[in-house]
């Protein structure tokens, strides 16, 4: 699996949700439990991850999407 994002930011989340799950393109959605115990210091992100013979697609779809500046190197 390849880490796609990382981020506290729900919005961004829910709408790479969407995006992601529009194109049929498998994802998990990992630490979103512990980002909220966590409280508000960001010690603890959410971390969408693809597999790895999906990750240049989720990216470029990301890219499209002028998300481009969220998917981590």
């Amino acid at each position: 699996m390849a880490e796609l994002v990382r981020t506290d930011d729900p919005g961004v989340i829910r709408v790479i949700d969407g995006l992601l799950g529009g194109a049929d393109i498998p994802y998990e959605v990992t630490d979103r439990n512990m980002s909220v115990l966590e409280g508000s210091i960001s010690a603890i992100q959410i971390r969408i991850l693809v597999p790895d013979e999906h990750e240049a697609d989720a990216r470029e779809l990301l890219i499209y999407a002028d998300l481009g500046n969220w998917p981590r190197p």
